[in-house]
């Protein structure tokens, strides 16, 4: 039963952290346009000599990959809706 109960809080304390992400996140109010700032970014890096590096131009697109996948997945949500669900999550 302990290692239940460890394993619960531990559950817990990761639903609890990213929801603080997402949170802070929410905060920032253009994270919808994050993955066109990243990619113009990216961009511009690419076109400077160290942009030649096959690891760089994997790191950049997993970057923007995953900044895609935070913007569709709170997509149909407002920003209040969002903060609201956060904070409901962090305090239960």
């Amino acid at each position: 039963m302990k290692t239940e109960n460890e394993s619960n809080e531990s559950q817990k304390k990761v639903i609890e952290s990213v929801a603080k992400l997402v949170s802070d996140i929410c905060f920032d109010g253009e994270f919808r346009n994050h993955p066109e700032y990243l990619t113009e970014i990216f961009e511009y890096l690419l076109e400077a000599e160290f942009g030649n590096s096959r690891e760089l131009r994997l790191k950049m697109l997993s970057c923007i990959g995953i900044s895609k996948m935070l913007a569709k997945a709170l997509e149909p949500f407002s920003d209040e809706e969002i903060q609201k669900a956060c904070v409901q999550m962090i305090h239960s």
